[in-house]
């Protein structure tokens, strides 16, 4: 399995044109769901020419956006929708049970949309690729050596990156986060809905695994912002960067912070592998998370220290990150 950053050094970044040349010429994001649409309103911010590229309109894109509709699974559509960037930024994903089969085509399709504009490619990946590191933090150089069909499929994915960029067909820059945390974020991640939204109702929080080791977890705005310096800074290009975000402490830690902010005790319901396994038979999403619940069975750690090094410090405090997401979460409770 390739290494995370083969064919990826320091020197090609040193070269790389500055992707801010021509602030008019548009930073294009591919994927209006949980992270893409903030990060669409951090470029916005920053002054930048922005377009969202989705299969359909987002309800809440920010006042001067352009928006294009194209299936990214179709590297034609794709292109024309990307047509003039400057970079791009792959922010799609897939149905969590369908991952293996509808996410490589569409990262193909945004892929070829860079090659064929021009265009810096800024993807974000999750940790799949490494599988299990028995407790090891995870650093950029670590070999993706994943045995599971979701961990092999994101290791395959990269290397279809690294393999266009050692061509020089494209310059790209891979950012990657660990389980996504924050406003809008509620199905399919395990601090979603099941957590926040449990413990406002007074319902014990779900958890798959161990709630009393060292666990990353990676807070949108933050994710956003991680993304938006790889596509802005020339330093970044030719390389693999872990996004900062909050500082890491145990699950139960943060569900006590979790706790403090609803105003009583969140109590954890911990449901054992085996039951996972065994209602996965017949759930499919049930059936991904127990092949992944080797992330909750040892310490879960993301070293974010390449990218801090390079950019400087960065990463939301935990305490303010959990008081913005539960009031979010209020919000949405309070919505007719």
């Amino acid at each position: 399995m390739p290494d995370g950053s083969a064919g990826m050094g320091p020197a090609e970044a040193s070269v790389a044109p500055d992707p801010l040349a021509g602030e008019d010429t548009p930073h294009v994001v591919f994927g209006a769901g949980q992270v893409g649409r903030v990060l669409a309103a951090v470029l916005a911010g920053r002054g930048l020419s922005v377009r969202v590229v989705s299969r359909h309109r987002p309800p809440d894109l920010a006042d001067g956006i352009d928006w294009r509709a194209a299936d990214a699974a179709d590297a034609d559509a794709a292109s024309d929708a990307a047509k003039g960037a400057a970079v791009v930024y792959q922010c799609l994903n897939a149905p969590y049970a369908q991952w293996p089969e509808r996410f490589p085509p569409l990262q193909r399709g945004v892929l070829a949309a860079a090659e064929r504009n021009g265009a810096l490619l800024v993807s974000l990946e999750n940790l799949y690729g490494y599988g299990p590191t028995g407790g090891r933090p995870m650093t950029e150089d670590l070999p993706l050596a994943a045995a599971t069909v979701k961990g092999r499929t994101r290791a395959a994915m990269t290397a279809e990156l690294l393999a266009a960029a050692g061509a020089g067909r494209v310059r790209i820059a891979i950012g990657r986060a660990s389980d996504f945390f924050g406003a809008g974020v509620t199905a399919g991640s395990t601090l979603g809905e099941r957590v926040f939204g449990n413990a406002l109702a007074g319902r014990r929080a779900d958890f798959i695994g161990n709630p009393d080791l060292p666990h990353t977890y990676s807070y949108v705005p933050d994710i956003a912002a991680g993304l938006a310096t790889l596509g802005t800074d020339a330093r970044a290009a030719g390389q693999v960067w872990h996004l900062p975000g909050p500082q890491t402490v145990t699950t139960r830690a943060l569900l006590d912070l979790v706790a403090s902010e609803v105003g009583h005790p969140v109590a954890v319901r911990s449901v054992p592998k085996l039951a996972v396994r065994a209602l996965g038979l017949v759930n499919p999403m049930l059936r991904g998370l127990a092949e992944t619940s080797y992330q909750f069975e040892a310490p879960f750690v993301l070293d974010t220290s390449k990218y801090e090094s390079v950019f400087g410090a960065a990463g939301t405090p935990l305490t303010a990150a959990i008081a913005a997401t539960v009031a979010w979460y209020r919000t949405r409770a309070s919505t007719p």
